[in-house]
């Protein structure tokens, strides 16, 4: 069974995959749609190996790396709200979502680098 983290970050890459695929189609845009779609999709993919990590230093070392991830990608989508390619709406939920999954993996990094000390 997935964990919450690992289920919202899947589903977030999937937002993001999508708001690629809208960049390049619709606005033409390249630079800034690689950016995002590197960070966004990259998040899920380290939660998804930390949570299969053969130790726990492997672990913390994969929700860092997430973690680094999605502050990476909050700021593409702050970007790109500025700059006119997405609009309010969709950066709002975007937003929201980038937003929890930042919570809880700073939450998953605490506690782990708690019982590290």
């Amino acid at each position: 069974m997935e964990s919450v983290i690992e289920q919202k970050s899947f589903d977030f890459a999937v937002r993001i995959v999508n708001l690629y695929k809208y960049l390049i189609k619709e606005k033409k845009e390249i630079p800034l749609s690689k950016q995002i779609i590197s960070c966004g999709t990259s998040i899920g993919a380290n939660v998804s190996e930390g949570e299969r990590a053969q130790t726990k230093p492997d672990f913390n070392a994969k929700m860092s790396i997430a973690l680094k991830e999605a502050n990476e990608t909050y700021y593409w989508l702050r970007l790109l709200y500025a700059t006119d390619y997405i609009g309010e709406k969709e950066f709002k939920s975007l937003e929201k979502d980038i937003k929890e999954i930042l919570a809880l993996l700073t939450s998953i990094c605490k506690k782990t680098n708690k019982k590290k000390n």
